[in-house]
C-alpha cells in the first residue's frame, strides 16, 4: 500500500517522472512505458547555457511538440534544459536547419549558445573531428558557424539590424531610425535602453554593478521581457563596462528567464556598446558561465568565438 501510495504521489507531481515511478515499482513500471514516446537525445552547453539536443534529421515536422519540450527542459522533473534544439533536415542549399523551443515552450528565432552546441552535435553524428564549416538554416536566416583546430567554434552571425520597428520595438528613434540610450521607466526606474536585432530582439542596459544587490534581476528582468514597448517581448542584456576591450554582462532571457550565457546577446551589447562610444569593436564578453570572444567587422558582420562543451546522451520517455 506505501509503494502504491509513492506512485500517486509521484504521478500526480510529475506525467513525465517515469524515473520515479521505476525506482517505486522496478519492473511494474514498464507497462506505463507502451502508452509514452520515447526519445533519444544529447546533453550540450555554451557556457552553461544548456540544451536537449534531438536527432530529427528525418523529417522536416518536429518530433517533440512545444508542450512536451517544455516538460523535457523542466530541471525537476525533466532532463533540464534551457531549450531543446531539433536537427533538420537543411533547406535553401543549407546543411541542415536548426528549431529551437525555449524551457517555457516558445520558439525564438536564433540562439548563439545554441548553434554553437548544433555544430558540435551534427558534427558528432557524422563522426567528424576535424575542422568544418556548416551553413544552418535558422528562423533569423541562414548562421555559418565553423569548428576550429583548437575545439573553438566560431560563428559568423549576420548582420545586426538596427531599425527600431525592425528590433522591433516601439521606443522612439534617432534620425537613423535607430534607439540609442532612450530612457524607460521599468519596474520603478529609469533606464537608458539601446535596442540591436541579432535575428531576435534585444534591450541593452549599461549599468554600475551586476550584483544582487544593484541589480534584483528576477525582479527587473521579467518587466523589461513583457514591456508593451516590445510587441515581440525582448531579451535583455544588463552590462557593466570594465574597459574598452572586456565587458561583463548578465541576461534576462525571453522565454528562459536568467541564463548562465545568451550568444546573441553577447553579439547585441557589443554594438550597444559601440553605438554608445564605450567600446572597441572587438570585445571579450564575460558572462555567468564564461567567456566569448566577439567582433564587429568592418563589413558590418558580428563574429562571435566560443566554446560548446558535450555533457551526456540519453533517452527519455515523454
Amino acid at each position: 500500500q506505501r509503494g502504491a501510495r509513492d506512485v500517486r504521489r509521484c504521478a500526480a507531481r510529475a506525467p513525465m517522472n517515469l524515473l520515479c515511478v521505476a525506482a517505486v515499482l522496478g519492473m511494474r513500471a514498464r507497462p506505463m512505458m507502451s502508452a509514452s514516446t520515447k526519445v533519444a537525445f544529447s546533453k550540450y552547453h555554451g557556457i552553461g547555457n544548456d540544451f536537449i539536443l534531438v536527432d530529427n534529421r528525418a523529417s522536416s515536422e518536429l518530433l517533440l511538440s512545444p508542450e512536451q519540450s517544455k516538460r523535457l527542459c523542466d530541471r525537476n522533473f525533466g532532463v533540464g534544459g534551457d531549450g531543446v534544439i531539433f536537427a533538420l533536415p537543411g533547406e535553401n542549399g543549407a546543411d541542415y536547419a536548426m528549431r529551437i523551443i525555449n524551457s517555457d515552450g516558445s520558439e525564438p528565432e536564433m540562439c548563439g549558445n545554441g548553434i554553437r552546441c548544433m555544430a558540435k552535435y551534427v558534427a558528432g553524428l557524422e563522426g567528424r573531428t576535424e575542422p568544418h564549416t556548416y551553413t544552418i538554416s535558422t528562423r533569423a536566416g541562414p548562421i555559418v558557424p565553423e569548428l576550429t583546430a583548437d575545439g573553438m567554434v566560431k560563428v559568423d552571425m549576420g548582420e545586426p539590424i538596427l531599425e527600431g520597428p525592425k528590433v522591433p520595438t516601439t521606443l522612439p528613434t534617432d534620425a537613423q531610425g535607430r534607439v540609442i540610450g532612450v530612457p524607460l521607466m521599468v519596474a520603478g526606474k529609469e533606464w537608458k535602453v539601446t535596442c540591436v536585432s541579432m535575428g531576435n530582439p534585444h534591450a541593452i542596459v549599461f549599468v554600475d554593478a551586476l550584483d544582487d544587490t544593484a541589480l534584483p534581476l528576477a525582479t527587473v528582468g521579467p518587466k523589461f521581457e513583457n514591456h508593451p514597448v516590445f510587441p515581440a517581448r525582448t531579451n535583455t542584456e544588463f552590462v557593466q563596462v570594465l574597459s574598452r576591450t572586456h565587458l561583463a554582462m548578465r541576461v534576462w532571457e525571453r522565454g528562459a528567464g536568467p541564463t548562465l550565457a545568451c550568444g546573441t546577446g553577447a553579439c547585441a551589447l557589443l554594438v550597444a556598446a559601440v553605438l554608445n562610444g564605450l567600446s572597441e569593436r572587438k570585445a571579450t564578453v564575460s558572462l555567468p558561465g564564461g567567456d566569448l570572444q566577439i567582433e564587429w567587422l568592418p563589413n558590418n558582420k558580428i563574429m562571435m568565438t566560443g566554446p560548446a562543451e558535450f555533457a551526456f546522451v540519453g533517452e527519455a520517455s515523454i
